[in-house]
């Protein structure tokens, strides 16, 4: 027996009902004389591929981040250290420091 070969459309029409759910997926095989296992195939082919078929081909790609070396971390440590010395300095000038 020769193997079938079946349009892209045709694949598509099948995933589309089968994705609807209005019918069972053996209704929709007996509908179309295909295998049960294969309209199951071309819906989670479908649905697998959709978010592609979607994508706004106008956004730019997610970039990663740019790595943070360890001298920008002690960097901002120090500044951090510094404000907070200052700010207990001011504190207690004010006299609201509970020191």
């Amino acid at each position: 027996m020769a193997r079938r070969n079946f349009s892209k459309a045709f694949k598509a029409k099948v995933a589309i009902e089968a994705i609807r759910g209005e019918k069972t997926v053996n209704e929709i095989a007996s509908q179309y004389e295909v295998h049960p296992n294969q309209v199951s195939t071309w819906k989670k082919l479908a649905l697998d591929k959709l978010p592609e078929a979607l994508a706004d081909g106008r956004t730019k790609p997610v970039r990663d981040a740019k790595p943070v070396t360890e001298e920008k971390l002690h960097q901002k440590i120090g500044q951090m250290a510094v404000e907070i010395d200052f700010l207990k300095k001011k504190l207690r000038q004010l006299g609201l420091s509970e020191d």
